[in-house]
């Protein structure tokens, strides 16, 4: 599992960190009984302080996707499908908003956006 920061990002480190994981369990690239990398592992691996990298795990299990079990690691959680479906939405919904707030910055209309969504998609990237 590849993890990526950016450092002019808004977002905080340990939100990219949990965003990124998350991504992979909801495309399936980590799949449930997976054991993910140890906090000190990841925070070694990605420069960052383990302070960080326990934050991403901590709002991880809060949020389902992961549990921790003391001395064995973090493992990715079952997902019920119709849960997992919905966590999905949200996910999409959030990159709109985001895709819609670039768009009305540079005064894109609604119409050249649909273009360029409906572009994309058709090419399945």
């Amino acid at each position: 599992m590849k993890i990526l920061l950016e450092n002019n990002s808004n977002l905080p480190i340990y939100e990219q960190i949990k965003d990124q994981i998350k991504s992979n369990i909801l495309q399936g690239k980590v799949k449930q009984g997976d054991m993910l990398p140890s906090m000190r592992e990841l925070a070694s691996e990605l420069g960052v302080s383990l302070i960080t990298t326990k934050r991403a795990y901590v709002d991880l299990e809060q949020e389902q996707f992961v549990t921790t079990i003391r001395g064995k690691g973090t493992f990715v959680k079952a997902q019920d499908p119709s849960i997992m479906k919905e966590k999905q939405f949200i996910v999409i919904e959030d990159l709109a908003k985001e895709i819609t707030k670039q768009a009305k910055l540079i005064g894109m209309d609604l119409k050249e956006l649909n273009e360029i969504i409906t572009l994309i998609y058709e090419e399945g990237e």
